[in-house]
Parts: structure tokens; sequence; C-alpha cells
């Protein structure tokens, strides 16, 4: 996922802040995601957003009157970014010689970049507490799998997403490296059985 950079999506047009309202909603959706990624949803509020997104506050109430309606514009941004991620996935896998060895660069490669991977962990435990935002998560969760299924058949597909899923959220947490010949021995015999 890209960084978003929400002061520069409002603009100055001749000394005064664009009155832009697309502008001023993906800049306050591009601050939530932000908040969200270092504080957690839990910790996000329309003064933080605003602060981030060099907006008023009452921009925030305006554009998103509920905390609940700013937050689940942040994570339909995050989501829309997840598509795109799969899309690059699914051109690299097209493409691989060793599924089981892309995937495994694949996951090492997202894994880089902790705030993105932050941002959809944190959406899926919105999702589980809030049915609202369950749609969004499940279209990560059913991406991944989709992805997969042309290559290894449906039941494998689901055991290799799921073991991502389980491998990413414990390198999120412990910090650990990425133990790859073991992702990799795991994805083999998944696909294999």
């Amino acid at each position: 996922m890209s960084n978003p950079a929400p002061a520069e999506a409002v603009e100055r047009a001749g000394g005064r802040r664009s009155r832009d309202p697309q502008a001023r909603r993906e800049a306050l959706a591009a601050a939530t995601i932000e908040i969200i990624a270092e504080a957690g949803i839990g910790r996000t509020t329309h003064r933080a957003v605003a602060a981030r997104a060099g907006l008023p506050l009452g921009a925030t109430t305006y554009y998103f009157p509920t905390l609940d309606a700013l937050i689940a514009a942040a994570l339909q941004k995050a989501a829309a970014d997840q598509e795109s991620d799969l899309e690059l996935w699914a051109a690299r896998l097209r493409d691989a010689p060793d599924l089981a060895v892309a995937l495994v660069e694949l996951v090492d490669e997202y894994m880089g970049d902790r705030r993105t991977v932050r941002i959809e962990f944190e959406l899926c435990v919105a999702a589980a507490r809030d049915a609202a935002l369950r749609p969004l998560a499940e279209a990560w969760l059913h991406g991944l799998h989709e992805l997969l299924r042309p290559h290894v058949g449906e039941d494998a597909a689901h055991d290799i997403s799921a073991l991502l899923d389980g491998t990413m959220l414990h390198l999120l947490v412990t910090g650990a490296p990425l133990n790859t010949p073991a992702l990799t021995a795991a994805i083999r015999a998944l696909a294999t059985r």
C-alpha cells in the first residue's frame, strides 16, 4: 500500500485552503489510516485525525459525523489498497517458476511495511466486532484464497492462505524474522497433499 500524504491531499489554492469536498474526505481518510497504523482503532479520534490532516476539527465531523463513519471510510480506502496489492501478487505468481518460493518472497516483502500490515490486521479485528466492516476484511481473506486456488486447488488454497495469515500475524506481533525455509516447506507440503 502506498503511504498517503494527507496534508498534500488538501492543496492550498491562492493562499487559502482548498474547500474541495472530495480532497478533504480523502485527506481525512488518509490521516485516519495513519492514526490507526500508529495507535490502533481504539485510540483514533476526530481531533487526532483533524490535526494529522491539517484540517479544522469541524471538517472531520462535517464530512464524517461519527467516529465510526470516519473509521469506515479509512478502512474502505485501506481495503482498496489491499485489492491493488492482491493484483500485484497475482501477477508475480502467474509468472513464478516456483509457487512456494514466490509466496515466501511476497510475504517477506509485505512484512517489510509493518505499517500496512498493522492496518490490515486492525481491519480484521474491527470487522470481528462490526458487521458493517466485515465485507472489507473478507475481501482480503477471500482474495488471497482466490489468488491461490488456480495454482493449488480449493482445499490447498484455503490451507495455504490460513498459514500465510497466521504467519504474518505471528511476525507482526513478535517482530521475529521470517523463517524462509520453514514457510517454503510448509507451503510445498500443503500444495501437494
